[in-house]
């Protein structure tokens, strides 16, 4: 049982990067095998597919992060700090308008 429960964590973080059509057919042939139940099959699926999906966001966000410290690294602006500055840049001309 310890084994089993063992192959089948190692599987669920394989198959997490895959389609949810992939891991259907990598069940199904478990369940074919004797190794899974039908009942057990749907639930675990469902399991693997959502923690595919925390997965691969959290990739991004990580991705996304280390994006922003490699732009900050080379000196770079972000999206959102050109924004800030336009809007100040906005501000400041409409200050100056309204003085003359």
């Amino acid at each position: 049982m310890k084994d089993t429960i063992g192959k089948a964590v190692s599987l669920a973080f394989g198959l997490a990067a895959l389609g949810k059509e992939q891991v259907e057919k990598v069940v199904e042939e478990l369940v074919k095998k004797g190794e899974m139940t039908k009942d057990e099959s749907k639930a675990w699926i469902d399991a693997v597919v959502t923690k595919g999906k925390e997965t691969e966001a959290l990739v991004e966000r990580t991705a996304k992060e280390r994006f922003s410290e490699f732009l900050k690294e080379q000196g770079l602006a972000t999206k959102e700090e050109v924004e800030l500055l336009k809007q100040r840049v906005e501000a400041l001309e409409q200050a100056h308008h309204q003085q003359h």
